[in-house]
Formats: C-alpha cells, sequence, structure tokens
C-alpha cells in the first residue's frame, strides 16, 4: 500500500504491553527545560517527585507592578498590618506565613503581570481555608487564591497587594475508586501527581496539559481547563461530579457527589468551575476518570493547505469515531520555532506548512492499527496527508507529544509572545493567523497557531522583539473584535483572568455580565476573591 512505501519506519509496543503511559514516573518533557526545577510532592502516603516549571522564558526581564503600566486603582480594601501577620501565624504556624522572597507568587507564568504582595499564606486543610477567608472578609483584606501559577490571563497573581492563599498543602488523592472509576482529590494536588495515582488502579484523569507537572487540579477546575483530550472526555462540567468550596464569608460549601446522575436541585458545582477564585475557593473535589486505554497509537502527519486539514479531521471522525482520543494542529513556524528553541526536540518529518498530531486510545490494539492504517493510507491516496509517521511505543509516543507540549515553550523562550485562546468555526480556524500576520507585519517575528482542533480551539501567536505600543494596538481589541464577528470565544480554556477582563463583552452580552456581577455580590459581597480578575 502507497502508505507503507511513504511513512517513515512504524514503531509498535510490543505485543505484551498492555497500558500505554505517557508521562514517566518521575518528569516529564517540561524537565529537560532549563528553568525547571525538581521538588517532591505528597500523594496519599506516597511522596512522588515532579518537575515544576516556574516562569516562562527564563531570560525574560521582570516587569513592572501592573498596578503602575496598568493604571489600576485599588479597591477599597484594608491594608495589612502587623496584627494580621501575627494572627495568621498563630493560625496556620510560622512556617505556613511567608513574607519574604515573594517574587515567584508576584508574577505570573508569561512575566506580563506582577503584583505587589507582602503576604502568602498556606494552609493545610479546608479548615484553615475557611478561617483565613473569614478573618480576610471580616477586616476586607483581599485575597488572591493560587494553585500552580500556570495561568497564561494573570488570574492567578496578585494586582495590587492582595493576599495570595496557596492550595499548595492541600496536595492529597484522598481516593481512588477502582470499580465506580470515581476519585477524591484535594485541590492543590499537581495533574501529574493525580494522574499517575489514578493509572496505579487502571484509570487515567480526562484531563492532559502542557503543564501537567506543576499545574494543580483545583486550578485547573476553577478555569475550566480543556487540554488536548476534549475531543474524546469533553470539558470538565462533565467530568468533575462535586466540589468543595469555601466562600468569602468563610463559609464551607459541600457541593461533593459520588453519582454521575444527581439531579437534585440547582447544579451549584458548575458556579465554581470556571470562576476562576472569584466566587470561592475550590479545596477538594470529586472526578470521574475512565479506564485507562491498553492500546495508544500516535501518527504526526505532514499536510499542504489547511483545506487538507479539514478534510483529514472529517475523515478522523467518521473512520477513526470511538478510538479517536486527540486530534492537535500545528503550523509550520510554530514548529519550527520549538525545533530552533530546544534542540533535544527530533521531529520526524519536515517541510510541510501544517502538521496534525492524531492520537487513538482502545482497548484491542490489532483493531486500532487496522483502523488507522486505513485511514492514513485513504488520506494519502486522495493526496490530503503527504508524509507522515504512525508508532504505539510509549518512547516514541511520548516523543511526539513532546514536540506539541514544547511549541508554547518555544513561543515564549526569548521573545515577547502575545497570546490568545480563541474558539472559532472550523472553517475559519486559521484564517485569522493570515489576517493577523498580514496585520503586524515586519513589527511580529513569528505569528502562528497551533491548538485543539478537535474542539475548536486555536492558540494564536504574535512574537515580538519586546513589548511595544505600536504592535499591541494592531493586535488588541482586533483579535477579539475578529472573533466576536464569528460568533467564536475570546476565552476557550484560559479563562478571563487580569488580561481579558476589558473584552468579555465579546463574548457575553450585557444581561449576562450583569446576572455575572449579581451572583459574584451575593456569594462575596465585599469583593475581597480575586479582585482585579473577570469583571472589570
Amino acid at each position: 500500500m502507497r502508505f507503507q512505501q511513504l511513512l517513515q519506519v512504524r514503531r509498535l509496543a510490543s505485543a505484551g504491553a498492555t497500558t500505554l503511559m505517557r508521562r514517566p514516573t518521575t518528569g516529564t518533557a517540561l524537565a529537560t527545560h532549563p528553568a525547571a526545577s525538581t521538588t517532591t510532592t505528597t500523594t496519599g502516603t506516597t511522596p512522588i517527585a515532579t518537575t515544576v516549571r516556574t516562569m516562562a522564558g527564563s531570560g525574560a526581564p521582570i516587569p513592572e507592578l501592573t498596578e503602575i503600566t496598568d493604571n489600576v486603582k485599588r479597591g477599597n480594601f484594608a491594608s495589612l498590618t502587623d496584627k494580621d501577620v501575627v494572627h495568621f501565624e498563630q493560625l496556620l504556624g510560622k512556617n505556613f506565613v511567608l513574607t519574604e522572597d515573594l517574587e515567584g507568587y508576584n508574577i505570573c507564568f508569561l512575566k506580563r503581570i506582577r503584583g505587589n504582595s507582602k503576604l502568602v499564606l498556606k494552609p493545610g486543610n479546608t479548615a484553615e481555608v475557611a478561617a483565613i477567608l473569614r478573618y480576610c472578609n471580616e477586616r476586607r483584606l483581599a485575597v488572591v487564591p493560587q494553585g500552580g501559577n500556570t495561568g497564561l490571563v494573570g488570574g492567578s497573581v496578585p494586582i495590587c497587594d492582595e493576599i495570595v492563599l496557596s492550595l499548595a498543602r492541600l496536595n492529597k488523592v484522598l481516593s481512588v475508586d477502582e470499580v465506580t472509576g470515581i476519585a477524591v482529590v484535594e485541590a492543590g494536588c499537581i495533574l501529574e501527581n493525580f494522574d499517575q495515582r489514578a493509572r496505579e488502579v487502571g484509570l487515567t484523569v480526562p484531563l492532559d496539559l502542557g503543564a501537567k507537572a506543576s499545574c494543580h487540579i483545583g486550578g485547573n477546575v476553577s478555569t475550566n481547563a480543556g487540554g488536548v483530550r476534549v475531543v474524546r472526555y469533553g470539558n470538565l462540567h462533565g467530568s468533575v461530579l462535586g466540589v468543595e468550596a469555601v466562600l468569602a464569608t468563610g463559609e464551607v460549601l459541600n457541593l461533593m457527589s459520588d453519582f454521575k446522575k444527581d439531579n437534585t436541585g440547582y447544579h451549584m458545582k458548575h458556579l465554581f468551575i470556571g470562576s476562576e477564585g472569584t466566587l470561592g475557593v475550590v479545596t477538594k473535589l470529586s472526578m470521574l476518570c475512565p479506564h485507562s486505554s491498553r492500546a495508544v497509537n500516535v501518527a504526526f502527519i505532514g499536510l499542504n493547505s489547511f483545506d487538507d486539514v479539514l478534510k483529514t479531521f472529517v475523515s478522523a471522525k467518521r473512520n477513526l469515531g470511538e478510538i479517536l482520543s486527540s486530534c492537535e494542529l500545528i503550523d509550520e513556524r510554530a514548529l519550527n520555532t520549538a525545533l530552533e528553541q530546544f534542540k533535544f526536540l527530533n521531529s520526524p518529518i519536515s517541510g510541510f506548512p501544517f502538521y496534525m498530531l492524531i492520537e487513538t486510545s482502545g482497548s484491542n490494539g490489532d483493531h486500532d492499527e487496522e483502523k488507522i492504517n486505513q485511514f492514513i493510507g485513504d488520506g494519502m491516496e486522495r493526496g490530503e496527508i503527504q508524509d507522515g509517521t504512525v508508532t504505539g511505543d510509549p518512547g516514541k509516543v511520548q516523543e511526539i507529544w513532546k514536540i506539541r507540549e514544547m511549541v508554547p515553550l518555544g513561543l515564549i523562550e526569548k521573545s515577547f509572545c502575545f497570546k490568545y485562546d480563541i474558539s472559532l468555526p472550523l472553517r475559519d480556524f486559521y484564517n485569522i493567523v493570515d489576517v493577523m500576520r498580514e496585520r503586524c507585519g515586519s513589527l511580529a517575528t513569528v505569528v502562528c497557531g497551533y491548538g485543539h482542533l478537535g474542539d475548536s480551539n486555536l492558540h494564536l501567536n504574535v512574537s515580538c522583539e519586546e513589548f511595544n505600543d505600536e504592535i499591541y494596538k494592531r493586535v488588541e481589541p482586533f483579535v477579539y473584535e475578529y472573533t466576536s464577528k464569528l460568533k467564536g470565544s475570546i476565552s476557550a480554556e484560559h479563562g478571563i483572568g487580569f488580561l481579558k477582563k476589558d473584552y468579555l463583552h465579546y463574548s457575553k452580552d450585557p444581561v449576562a455580565i450583569g446576572y455575572m456581577r449579581d451572583m459574584k455580590k451575593l456569594l462575596d459581597p465585599n469583593g475581597i476573591l480575586n479582585p482585579y480578575k473577570v469583571l472589570n
């Protein structure tokens, strides 16, 4: 068959392999990055070494205070006093009340937002979170909840001098039930550690992100993170069965559930999935975890046009059906930037305008292999797929996924990058990249697009040597206006945070925003939770 001659050598997993693990036991693709550091996190009773990447762009300068650069008017909040610090030390113990070396807590992952918090609190349980918020609400001290601080919209760092409420100590996987597939986990558990624990009993977390070695599952839920598995498992509104959240008043709202079908009253848990810590602090959650797939194959293919990309996607949906688990797009500029920045990456093919990473997951290796071979062979016969490689070998699968996961980091490593996370109709998915490339001209060093084709989520990137007003004015609000005209979403999976709060109206009408404000006032009457975010 033609594709047997054109594709590179296929490497399949050994016949005895039963479960593919994309992640090694210690570390991930991010572990090879020079800005990574290793820490030990406790998951249940078992310590797990994990790699944590704290900030983007190791050579990027420290930004100015956002309160000054963005002319932020500080809210009507109280100022922190020595008496407050003493109170928190008595509550938590001095080791968990930090007043020095707070830069990592004050600066966002992209180094675009910098706050001026003088205090970081690290509670160890829900009761301590409740006591902190009760006190802060009475004192009118503003608080910003913070997980792994891997967000891209400035939602998890202070804007002024808010107290940082770090959930890093709430890091346990409390239970994983092999029979029901239900896991109960604390909000500060690192996503990768959670997934490792689930895999010990043959399950997998239905969420996978490039920042999995650092991000917290509570932060994922609070931003309704998407990732590469949405095409298979849907978003977190469907996977999260229940949450425990602490309101600004210190009240603990127990919305936990062990059932997918629990139709009793209002589904209040959904208020906290995607609310970005503005309505309450998620401290615990229950999640439905599917069983791990026995057979996983990954195809990395090259295509000549976006029209061919769309045809291949339709073919994948039609012919791979129930085993299709991921469908990612990377354009040539995005791939080449990552390869230039990270020499350890090795792309199996090159020289094409577009690349697709397609993953299948199933229970019958022979069946899945036959289907993906047939799918690729048919695509090549039609001239839609030009070249590629297919593998089921766990090591090779991880190498290919590493390429995709390092693309976002490659774009921010040595330059300033405007990053946009938008949902667009599939037929118009890539057009905005070409439009922005022409609009920015020589002001931009790279304009590229990659993302989750399977669920219409494009990551548009505009890189330049350094931030300047001229290119900024060409990019914003044009990106959001363009998206709005196509009835798209200005935030597909990263949230609104601080960077997009002024553009919320491009995706939500005034009536909806009004009710959002009413909900915020009801649950957080003094406005102490994550101020300056989501709603301007």
